[in-house]
């Protein structure tokens, strides 16, 4: 029996931020900038939260669906390291307003950027053991980010560094089946390399935390680790020829290339470094389309890069295999594996997320900043609060009134209350 990713959908939100602009704009060393190899960053309005991102990532997946069909998703697994409440997964409200059955599996998981990848091979699993035949699984990833806010002069926020321009919000929405139209895993192939650092971590809501450097360190270690993993366990695993392409978590595309040239000098002999290149440009650029275009958005960020290979590579004629890895903070990683197929493609094109992406509002700085104060107001804990749509009430206006996503109206009594636009 086949088992992976029947669908999959991003949502990468409706406003973005040009990377440029900001650097200039926070005086950041434009010598730096080239090596992030970023362009756009999606950015968070008030009314949207992890929650909504989830459900506006899912939604177009499920609208395709059966009231039958929709029956047999019989779990639904969160990952996130943006939870709105300790106790209540967000899962509830997400279940609640996909409209989904009862006869369910609620939860959410969490291990910084890593969380989507053990939800989809956790899900993956269930439907392997068939404990429920013809079941399917939801899978979502999803998160937002707070930053610290500018000063009341509309200046540069208090703390800044360059991981405000790699850091976006977005969420990702996948189906898991034995119908894997999208990406049939190679069941079994998996490597894992995971151990305790503090390189990155999120101790308050005010955002990230820890060390860049060891954190970049850590993340080269995992791939070299995980991989080497892999190929302990099947046989003739060869990093250059195994795979027709290659997805990796992607905090910034910049990263990513550092960490291919570094794979391909570890696993491959005798390799040139014009070789290298043409490698990345081929197997891996491609998956980095839509990355620049978001940021690094944590445990959707693997999935952006998967859909955005599918998207940008030429038209497929024949199966492909495709190699992953994923790395989460603190640390746990994985290689692993699978195959795509011209209706892989088909599947995904048909989703239309370029154009998606294409169609945000460009935010100016001084936006930016405010949407910054204003989210600010929002943080983990608040209770007895409305959303304000007036401050950005031209974009609410624009590109959500009337387009039917999920927002955020308020909390009450600490439940948060949500609507469609």
């Amino acid at each position: 029996m086949h088992v992976g990713i029947e669908s999959i959908n991003v949502y990468g939100g409706q406003t973005y931020m040009d990377v440029r602009t900001l650097f200039e704009a926070r005086g950041l060393d434009l010598e730096r900038f080239g090596n992030l190899m970023m362009e756009k960053k999606a950015v968070g309005l008030p009314c949207e939260d992890g929650i909504t991102h989830a459900v506006n990532a899912a939604r177009p997946l499920l609208d395709r669906y059966s009231e039958a069909e929709k029956q047999r998703i019989e779990l639904v697994i969160t990952a996130t390291e943006s939870a709105t409440d300790f106790a209540k997964s967000m899962s509830t409200h997400i279940h609640k307003y996909l409209g989904l059955s009862r006869n369910c599996r609620l939860f959410e998981l969490k291990q910084a950027c890593y969380g989507g990848t053990a939800a989809l091979q956790m899900a993956a699993s269930w439907i392997k053991s068939q404990a429920s035949p013809g079941a399917k699984a939801l899978v979502l990833a999803a998160d937002t980010i707070m930053l610290e806010t500018p000063d009341a002069q509309g200046g540069a926020p208090n703390k800044f560094s360059y991981a405000e321009p790699s850091a976006g919000v977005a969420g990702m929405a996948m189906i898991v089946s034995d119908n894997p139209a999208v990406l049939t895993l190679d069941f079994g192939a998996n490597g894992y390399f995971s151990y305790e650092v503090n390189d990155v971590c999120r101790p308050s809501t005010k955002g990230d935390a820890g060390d860049p450097d060891l954190s970049l360190l850590s993340y080269l270690d995992c791939l070299e680790g995980s991989f080497a993993s892999y190929i302990s366990k099947v046989d003739g695993a060869d990093f250059q020829n195994t795979f027709d392409y290659l997805a990796f978590h992607t905090p910034f595309a910049g990263m990513v290339k550092g960490a291919h040239r570094k794979a391909m000098r570890t696993f491959t002999k005798n390799v040139k470094p014009h070789e290298i290149d043409s490698d990345f440009q081929r197997r891996v650029m491609p998956s980095l389309k839509y990355c620049v275009q978001v940021g690094g958005v944590y445990s959707a960020t693997l999935y952006f890069a998967l859909c955005s290979l599918l998207d940008n590579i030429p038209e497929l004629d024949t199966p492909k295999r495709v190699g992953m890895f994923s790395y989460g903070s603190g640390c746990a990683s994985e290689f692993y594996s699978g195959v795509i197929t011209p209706t892989s493609q088909a599947e995904i094109r048909s989703m239309k997320i370029g154009e998606a992406l294409a169609n945000r509002y460009s935010l100016s700085m001084a936006e930016y900043d405010k949407l910054l104060r204003q989210s600010a107001q929002w943080e983990f804990g608040v209770n007895n609060k409305e959303v304000d749509i007036q401050p950005f009430y031209d974009i609410y206006k624009k590109h959500f009134e009337g387009k039917g996503y999920l927002v955020l109206k308020g909390v009450k009594d600490f439940q948060r209350e949500y609507a469609w636009s």
